[in-house]
C-alpha cells in the first residue's frame, strides 16, 4: 500500500472494510444463505438443505450452466480475434482514425443491451442472414456486447508498448508477420489474457439481450436463473447464482494464473 503509516494503514483497511462489506460483500453472502436454506423468517434464513444444489448441478440446470459456458468461450475468443485485429489496425491508423475506430467500438455499450438485442434480432431475422430462432444469435449478441471491451484493454496494452523491440527485429530483417507473431503478440499476452477474462465474465452475466434472443433448447443460466425467482423460487435461484458465481470466478482465477505466468516470459 502507499500509506507508510501504522495509523494510516489502520484507517485505511477500516475504511475499506467498512465500504466493502456493505455494499458488495454483504449482499452475495444474503445469496450465499439463501441457497443453502428452504424458508427466511425474521432477519436471518431457516431450515438448512443442501437440495438446492442438488437440483443445481443436474438436468435443466446443468444444462443450461454449459449453454452459458459455451456461449461465453465462443462469444468471447470472437470477441478477442476482432477486438486485437481492430487495436492493432487502430494503432497504425493516425489519431483520428484511432478515434473514429474506438467511437465504432464503443458504441454497444454506449446503450442498454437491451438495446443491442433489439437491434440484432432485427437485423437476423429476415434473409440472407437469418439466425433468428438459432443459438448463432446469442452468441453474436453476447460478441457484440463484450468486443468493446477486448478492443480497449489491447488497444491500451499497444500504446504502453516500447517500439524498441519492434524496430529491433525489423532492423535484423525480420518480416511484418514475423514481428507480429513472435514479437509483438507474446508481449501483449498478458493483456490478451486480462481482456480475455473480462469478455468470458460479462458473458457469462448478460442477461437483458439474451431475454430478446434465446431459443428454447439455448437457455443460458442467467436467464434460468431469472426466470426461477420470477416464478418465486427464490432459494432455487439463489442456488443456481451461487452456481454461476462460482464458475466465472474458478475460469477467472485460470486465467489469472496463465496471466501470470506469461508476464514473466
Amino acid at each position: 500500500m502507499l500509506v507508510h503509516s501504522r495509523t494510516g494503514r489502520w484507517t485505511a483497511w477500516v475504511t475499506f472494510a467498512v465500504l466493502f462489506v456493505p455494499l458488495f460483500a454483504l449482499p452475495l453472502l444474503v445469496i450465499v444463505a439463501a441457497s443453502f436454506s428452504t424458508n427466511w423468517s425474521g432477519a436471518f434464513p431457516s431450515g438448512p438443505t443442501t437440495e438446492h444444489y442438488a437440483a443445481a448441478v443436474r438436468g435443466e440446470s446443468l444444462q443450461a450452466l454449459t449453454t452459458s459456458l459455451v456461449t461465453a468461450v465462443t462469444a468471447g475468443l470472437i470477441a478477442l480475434t476482432v477486438g486485437t485485429w481492430a487495436a492493432l489496425a487502430g494503432a497504425a491508423l493516425g489519431k483520428k482514425g484511432k478515434r473514429v475506430l474506438d467511437a465504432l467500438f464503443m458504441l454497444p455499450v454506449a446503450v442498454p443491451s437491451v438495446v443491442v438485442g433489439l437491434a440484432v434480432l432485427v437485423a437476423f431475422s429476415q434473409p440472407p442472414v437469418l439466425l433468428n430462432g438459432t443459438r448463432w444469435i446469442v452468441i453474436l449478441a453476447h460478441t457484440v456486447l463484450v468486443t468493446a471491451f477486448a478492443h480497449q484493454s489491447v488497444s491500451a496494452a499497444i500504446q504502453r508498448l516500447d517500439p524498441m523491440y519492434e524496430q529491433a527485429a525489423a532492423s535484423l530483417g525480420a518480416r511484418p508477420s514475423y514481428v507480429l507473431l513472435r514479437v509483438k503478440l507474446p508481449l501483449l499476452l498478458p493483456s490478451l489474457n486480462a481482456a480475455a477474462g473480462l469478455c468470458f465474465a460479462l458473458s457469462m452475466g448478460e442477461l437483458s439481450a439474451t431475454m430478446m434472443l434465446y431459443p428454447p433448447d439455448w437457455m443460458p443460466l442467467p436467464v434460468l436463473i431469472f426466470t426461477a425467482t420470477d416464478r418465486g423460487s427464490l432459494f432455487t435461484g439463489s442456488a443456481l447464482a451461487v452456481v454461476l458465481m462460482a464458475t466465472t470466478l474458478l475460469a477467472l482465477l485460470a486465467v489469472s494464473r496463465i496471466r501470470t505466468k506469461a508476464s514473466f516470459r
